[in-house]
């Protein structure tokens, strides 16, 4: 392990400075994988509109290939909050972004559960 090069690449990416962050499942077993990596790039698109990549509320974001729900995805989670989403598709990924993570408000027509990291 070449410790000195991950320092760095974890520097570039920003890892270390995030306030969120968010792991959408791309499918298959929740959705084709043509719906989980369209709402994967909207999802990159968006973040980086609204401003996300850096700053105070900075957003991580993780490609995954199953969050083990494997139903009405794409599925996705948002940390710290612990917020869990269904149906995550292309069409609402914008409003998701400007509710949750620009408004600290979850979209609540998409909620399935909530499970927020315990405070340390």
């Amino acid at each position: 392990m070449n410790k000195i090069k991950l320092l760095e690449n974890a520097e570039k990416l920003g890892i270390g400075k995030y306030s969120r962050h968010v792991l959408l499942c791309t499918g298959p077993s929740c959705c084709t994988e043509k719906e989980g990596l369209e709402a994967w790039e909207e999802l990159k698109k968006q973040i980086k509109e609204q401003g996300l990549t850096s700053g105070d509320n900075a957003c991580y974001r993780t490609k995954v290939g199953c969050l083990r729900l494997c139903e009405s995805g794409p599925i996705a989670t948002v940390y710290p909050e612990g917020v869990w989403y269904a149906n995550l598709s292309k069409q609402n990924i914008e409003a998701f972004v400007k509710s949750h993570l620009v408004n600290d408000t979850p979209l609540e027509d998409l909620v399935i559960a909530k499970n927020p990291l315990p405070k340390v």
